[in-house]
This record gives C-alpha cells, structure tokens and sequence, in this order.
C-alpha cells in the first residue's frame, strides 16, 4: 500500500521508501487492513530519528527510534518495533476472543443425612409399634453448600515503552498534541527547562498535569 513519507531535513530517497513500503507490507500482514501508514524522517545535528505511525480500524501504532550512524537504521528499528506492537496487539485481541464466559454457579439441593446405622422412619416406625417401643428420633436435615470457584488472577504483564516518552522539550501545548496523536493516556515529557511532567488522561476525558518535585 503507498505509504506518506515526511522528512524534515531529510531528503526522502528510493531506498529510504522501499524499506518504509517493505516494513509497512510485513506489518499489514500482521494487522489485516490497515487505513493509513505515515513514516516521519528526522535529522538533529548527529541525530537520525524515525517515527513511524501505523492506523487501523482498532487501534493506531506509533514507534519512534533514533540512531547516530544512518537514517536506514533509525527506519529499520522504528519499523521493527511497530511490527512487534501489532504482534502483541494481536494476540491481545486473539486471547480475548478466546477467554470463556464465567458460567453461572448453580446452588446444590438440599440434602437430608441420616445417623449411621439408622433405619427409615417408616420402618422404625413399624418395627416399634409392633413391639411396643417409643419411635426412633426422626433425622435431622443438613444443608450443603456449595462455593464458588475462584476465578485464578492473572499476573501482571508490564511491556517497556518508548512512545509515552518524548525525546525532546516540548511546551504544555505542543505535549498535549502529541499525547492526542499518539492515542496516550500517559505522556511524559520535559519543558524546555528541564523539568519532567506528566500529562495523565482522567476517567472522564480532562487531561491532568502532574509536576515532578
């Protein structure tokens, strides 16, 4: 699928495009269909930073990697890392489909124990009124219970990650775009005085800034 390329201070030539429309190609086999694939080249002085964003229906991915050797391998690494991203999320979406529904718990019937060695009433009954005995006590019903199955809880799984952490000072603004086009409920970033922030997605939508002390 063609593939938008970008480069600010990079010129964007034919082998940088090949390996981006490869790199996208392994990915939608990955995925399925994906709607848009955006690849952004960068140079900084001795730095060569890739940022490749990849849209689907479900979900956007985005990798960003930087070298200082070659602008190829920034692309070549941030090209890996979006594919091992639509790997797991696609087995996310795979374990979900597949985790059973809990079924209801059913309540066992009420079940009535009898002493060891105990006859029926109706027979204790009929055996000591023929012999002229008091009848046997009658038996006490016990209650059973049944209790539910515990439900395993799943360990934690924690994967590392790069992209809710930007690579260079930005203003609360400019933050606050990048954590929306990266789709991020956690962004952290440092102003251009060095300070580190956190921008933290609530619950109802607001976007919180939390200062390092």
């Amino acid at each position: 699928m063609p593939v938008e390329c970008t480069g600010r201070q990079v010129a964007i030539t034919e082998p940088l495009r090949t390996l981006a429309e490869e790199g996208v190609e392994r990915i939608a086999k990955v995925l399925g269909k994906i709607s848009g694939a955006h690849v952004i080249l960068t140079a900084e002085k001795y730095r060569q930073i890739a940022e490749v964003t990849i849209k689907t229906r479900a979900c956007t991915l985005v990798a960003l990697c930087e070298s200082s050797a070659s602008m190829e391998s920034a692309l070549h690494d941030a090209l890996a890392k979006a594919e091992s991203q639509a790997t797991r999320h696609r087995d996310r979406q795979r374990t979900r489909k597949r985790q059973p529904k809990l079924e209801k718990q059913v309540e066992e019937p009420a079940m009535a124990r009898s002493g060891r060695g105990s006859m029926p009433e109706s027979k204790s009954a009929a055996n000591g009124s023929a012999n002229g005995k008091n009848h046997a006590p009658p038996a006490i019903p016990v209650t059973v219970h049944s209790f539910p199955t515990r439900v395993p809880i799943a360990e934690p799984h924690i994967v590392r990650s790069l992209d809710s952490v930007a690579l260079r000072p930005m203003t609360l603004e400019e933050a606050v775009k990048e954590a929306e086009f990266r789709d991020r409920d956690v962004f952290v970033f440092r102003d251009n005085e060095g300070n580190v922030k956190v921008l933290h997605r609530k619950r109802d939508g607001k976007m919180e800034l939390i200062e390092a002390p």
